[in-house]
């Protein structure tokens, strides 16, 4: 996707060294804290779409519900639109402003809920109507809007495919017009012919109303036809941060190289001379990090320096960030 932003345009998100962790009980006197957010710094252009991958398990999702402080961050700042998110109040305004598409279209609707109550449900909340006719005209216009008919408004989740239950759900997290939907992996339960229907209609709502979207996901090529940039991590940390074309055709941390490296290939000349790169070992606990880069038991490029120390997060080509010692060797 070809988009041009102002430089010089302060960002609508900015994430600055977030932590989350989360003590877990390892005996009945003792905990251990599991670093599932550690360090992560980017920040989101007024409507950019950034793409968020990495394994199972690398902390994700946790970073989105951290922004939007469904979880209580345990360390760092998050600014929207200019201003720090940390008072109560602050979060409230947020949530007018900033809202999330969940994963599972089956578990994140009621269903003791007709359709209308589910999508009016933030308009309840936060007062945004005058009169039950402006209610029901507004769930009205968000359904047209997703695709849906408004014979549906007085049915129940169960009586919906995935797909149109997903629909339910974006709506509801258009509701009150925000500037900024965090897309928790949104089309990761659909079938795959679904799964493009809803990714275009994300386009086009983010051309029609102009949004901004962290968008969360392991599929690669998903990420690369909806993102304009593109962040990989690895065990709570980031690892890797550019533009969605460079991150897929020059890929600079070893681990970016080899989620790119699996990536199927339409073409059989390309697969073909297409050199698989297979990491030996498993991922790691996240209660028991290797030392220094959480990537280095993992790594053919493995050095002793990257036992030692973290690398740090730095842009080595401009818009081009990577933590890795051994970037400009490799």
């Amino acid at each position: 996707m070809s988009k041009t932003f102002d430089a010089n345009e302060r960002p609508l998100v900015d994430v600055r060294h977030l932590k989350q962790y989360f003590n877990i009980n390892i005996s009945p006197l003792r905990s251990k804290p599991l670093k599932a957010v550690d360090d992560v710094s980017f920040a989101i252009r007024r409507g950019e779409t950034l793409g968020l991958v990495g394994e199972s398990g690398c902390g994700k999702t946790t970073v989105g519900r951290s922004i939007l402080h469904l979880y209580q961050p345990t360390d760092g700042e998050v600014e929207f639109a200019g201003k720090l998110i940390q008072s109560k109040t602050d979060v409230n305004e947020l949530r007018k402003k900033a809202t999330m598409v969940f994963q599972d279209p089956y578990s994140s609707l009621n269903p003791r809920m007709t359709v209308s109550d589910i999508i009016g449900e933030p308009l309840d909340i936060h007062k945004m109507y005058r009169s039950k006719a402006e209610r029901q005209e507004r769930i009205l216009e968000l359904m047209d809007r997703v695709g849906l008919n408004s014979e549906h408004a007085s049915r129940y989740a169960h009586e919906f495919s995935g797909g149109q239950r997903q629909r339910i759900g974006i709506a509801r997290a258009l509701a009150l017009r925000p500037d900024f939907i965090v897309c928790d992996e949104p089309v990761s339960a659909l079938d795959v012919s679904i799964q493009a229907q809803v990714i275009n209609m994300f386009v086009e709502l983010q051309e029609q109303m102009g949004l901004t979207y962290l968008f969360i996901a392991h599929d690669i090529l998903v990420v690369r036809h909806i993102s304009d940039r593109i962040a990989v991590m690895y065990l709570g940390k980031m690892v890797e941060l550019a533009d969605a074309a460079v991150i897929y055709d020059q890929p600079l941390h070893p681990y970016t190289r080899s989620l790119m490296s699996a990536v199927p290939q339409p073409d059989p000349k390309i697969a073909r001379a297409n050199r698989r790169i297979a990491l030996s070992g498993d991922i790691p606990s996240p209660l028991n990090a290797p030392s220094g880069c959480p990537f280095r038991t993992r790594c053919p490029h493995a050095a002793p320096c990257c036992a030692e120390s973290m690398p740090e997060f730095r842009e080595v080509e401009p818009g081009h960030f990577v933590a890795c010692h051994r970037v400009n060797e490799l």
